[in-house]
């Protein structure tokens, strides 16, 4: 049976259970923007080829917005590649990036313009994320950034 590699177990550190806090940019999915809770519950899938996450914003103790993400490392092209999934109707949603130390970007090309995913991972314990948007690729703008605490 084949075995993961490095590059497949470097993936590890963004397994477990995540909690804090997030601050939303207005944007044209939230015009006002504001403070919202997220928790990331992620694990080791696929004997170690692959890492499940499934994602929960909250705010005032409502539910405003879930995902569900599969993160594999793609030998080939020599990138991490994560399938996302969210409540936002677009269905499958590739990203592809590269570590850079402790710190993931990800980016995507879609139906509604580019994003680009980063997650810095070099303060132990602590997973910063930010996610940015852009119509053209050249001129980003923040949607969210955040900073969740490990919490297992």
């Amino acid at each position: 049976m084949p075995k993961p590699t490095a590059d497949h177990k470097k993936l590890e550190k963004l397994a477990g259970i995540w909690q804090g806090t997030e601050t939303m940019y207005p944007s044209q999915w939230d015009p006002k923007g504001g403070k919202a809770d997220g928790t990331n519950r992620s694990r080791i899938a696929l004997a170690g080829f692959a890492i499940i996450s499934d994602y929960e914003q909250t705010r005032g103790g409502q539910r405003t917005y879930e995902g569900h993400g599969v993160y594999t490392w793609d030998t080939r092209a020599n990138q991490v590649v994560l399938h996302w999934y969210d409540a936002m109707g677009q269905g499958c949603e590739e990203f592809r990036g590269t570590w850079k130390g402790d710190v993931l970007t990800l980016t995507n090309k879609g139906q509604m313009g580019h994003a680009r995913l980063t997650y810095d991972l070099s303060k132990t314990g602590v997973m910063s994320s930010m996610m940015e948007t852009s119509q053209d690729g050249a001129k980003w703008t923040k949607m969210f950034d955040g900073s969740l605490k490990r919490k297992d």
